[in-house]
């Protein structure tokens, strides 16, 4: 059997691969999940979106990304919300559940890829949602000064992020574009011997007077590649309710924070536009 249009899927449902401008997306059908499907662009995925349960994340870096979202405000209240990467519009879907009548905007700058996923997975049509298919620090810069309350950087180009999106001048537009005290959340990727990372650290402690790390243990000691969640404000986060959450995960995390965290950036200094390189591109083995 086939697919079928508005999302609604069926046992046995194909995979829809297409071309978009970022190269070749996959939407995997999740054999367990009746109305659920994982997005693949050139072998590395990318979302996980059940369309019966928005609020349902599978991947452990969008878990944390979760956690942050439910607790950068009171239960259930509408948030301002910028989504610099789009994706299957996962987070979106998840802060419209769980927090009703937000004000969302994404960036994606990949306008086919967008399309399909409308197409095939499509929004709720009562979530605020815009997005815009332009370039993550182009449409950041349209966001007016302190809108959000919550900004999500996950943008990754050929899995890796772009070194644009890893400055000092990049996140004084974040600061620009988040309201006083508000959160900014962005999923980084490295491995050993993690000088990405870390640098991403220091460049953050340079714009933010808070910091948290989310991370697996075994990345954080260097062992493997994957995705660590750092988060900043210039307020005090919920460390202890942020650990409590990433420890009680099917995969668990650990918190970083403080003279911890500091000690752990091992003198690494802030990336400024003239210096930034894209993330490190992950081994064939990260997608295994």
């Amino acid at each position: 059997m086939g697919k079928s249009r508005s999302g609604r899927r069926r046992a046995g449902a194909e995979a829809v691969v297409e071309s978009v401008d970022g190269g070749l997306a996959e939407l995997i059908p999740d054999r367990e999940r009746a109305r659920a499907w994982t997005l693949v662009i050139d072998g590395a995925p990318q979302s996980h979106v059940d369309l019966d349960d928005p609020a349902y994340l599978s991947f452990e870096y969008q878990r944390r990304l979760g956690h942050v979202i439910d607790l950068v405000a009171p239960p259930g209240r509408p948030v301002h919300a910028v989504h610099l990467g789009g994706g299957a519009l996962t987070l979106a879907r998840y802060v419209a559940a769980t927090r009703p009548r937000s004000t969302q905007q994404v960036v994606e700058r990949d306008a086919a890829l967008v399309q399909l996923v409308r197409r095939e997975l499509p929004l709720d049509p009562n979530a605020r949602i815009r997005v815009r298919s332009v370039d993550a620090r182009e449409g950041l810069a349209k966001v007016p000064d302190g809108w959000a309350d919550l900004v999500i950087t996950d943008v990754f180009s050929g899995a890796r992020t772009p070194a644009h999106l890893t400055s000092t001048e990049f996140l004084d537009d974040v600061r620009r574009a988040l309201k006083p005290g508000g959160v900014h959340a962005a999923n980084l990727a490295d491995g050993p011997p993690l000088t990405h990372l870390r640098g991403q650290i220091a460049t953050a402690a340079a714009r933010f007077e808070q910091l948290a790390l989310v991370a697996d243990p075994t990345v954080l000691r260097g062992k493997r590649f994957g995705n660590a969640v750092l988060v900043a404000s210039d307020l005090p986060l919920p460390v202890a309710e942020l650990t409590r959450r990433a420890a009680s995960d099917p995969h668990p995390g650990r918190v970083e924070h403080g003279r911890t965290l500091t000690h752990f950036t091992g003198g690494a200094v802030p990336v400024t536009d003239l210096a930034a390189v894209a993330s490190p591109a992950p081994p064939a083995s990260a997608f295994q």
